[in-house]
This record gives structure tokens, sequence and C-alpha cells, in this order.
């Protein structure tokens, strides 16, 4: 059951991935906290388990569960966009050449007191980096922060989706 939710919260999140990129904003550039997936993760998650508490559970829900069924419709729906993201990599060549060149630039601003900070070495490592990705890094970078960017999400909802029995 959460599986469905899934797979369609995957399809809407490498559709607006597309989408996303051909409005002129390389999706990959994007601050992680204003990635379209955290709005899209929360109402999957929140339709998903709220309709297998109420239909397949008689309105009982765990954490637990709650946790669970959540981590399945995060996975699925990270899995799939991530293989739509590497399909879609594969085929437009200019999707990664255009976010090497955008992260160069992005790095290439950064003032000089931040890369002191960071340190030069680390620096340069990252901006060398940057020159090697291809679609299999992009696409295991991608499923790894949606894994991430979900997991408080996936604990708020469970704990306020969650009911137990009533006991008499």
């Amino acid at each position: 059951m959460p599986a469905r939710y899934g797979l369609y919260a995957g399809i809407i999140a490498a559709a607006l991935l597309i989408a996303v990129y051909y409005i002129g904003t390389h999706p990959l550039m994007v601050p992680a906290f204003l990635d379209f997936r955290i709005l899209l993760f929360g109402l999957f998650i929140f339709f998903g388990v709220k309709e297998f508490r109420e239909h397949y559970h008689h309105g009982v829900l765990y954490f637990w569960q709650g946790m669970i069924g959540s981590y399945i419709i995060i996975f699925i729906a990270s899995a799939v966009a991530s293989i739509g993201l590497f399909i879609f990599a594969e085929l437009n060549q200019t999707f990664i050449t255009s976010f090497i060149e955008q992260r160069t630039a992005f790095l290439k601003a950064f003032p000089e007191e931040e890369i002191k900070r960071i340190g030069k070495e680390v620096f340069d490592r990252n901006l060398d980096a940057g020159t090697a990705t291809n679609s299999s890094h992009l696409d295991i970078v991608y499923f790894a922060q949606g894994i991430l960017i979900s997991h408080f999400i996936r604990n708020m909802l469970s704990a306020i989706l969650r009911r137990q029995r009533k006991t008499h």
C-alpha cells in the first residue's frame, strides 16, 4: 500500500525535476531547505500513512508503523526519482554539463575568507571533483538527499498520525 504512494511521489518528483531544469534553474543547485521534495514527500507520507491507518488498520497506528510506512514511501519515491534523473541525464548530456558549469561558478564566487575557513585544499578538492561529475554520481547524491530530506518529516508525521487502541 505505501509502495503505491512512493511510486506516485517518485514519478512526480522526476517530472518536477525535469520541469525545474527547463524553467531555467538547475534543480540540483537549489538549496536543500527549498527543495520541492520536502512538500511533495510530506504530502505523500501524510496521505499514505493516513490511508493505511484508516482503511487497513481500523484507525490504529503506532509510531513504529508510521515510521516503517513512511520510510517505504520515501525509499521508493527517492529510488524512482533517482532512476528518472539518471535516465534524463543520460539522454540529455547538457543536464550534466550545466550542473558542472553552475556548480563551478557557484564555488568560484566564494569569498576568500570562506575559502580560508574551510581550507584551500578542501575547496580545491571540491572544485576539481565537480568536473568529474557524471549521471551515476548525481543519481546517488539525489537519492541520498531524498532520504535525508525526509527524515524530520517522517518523524513528525508518524507522531502526528499515531493512534493507539482505546482501552476501557
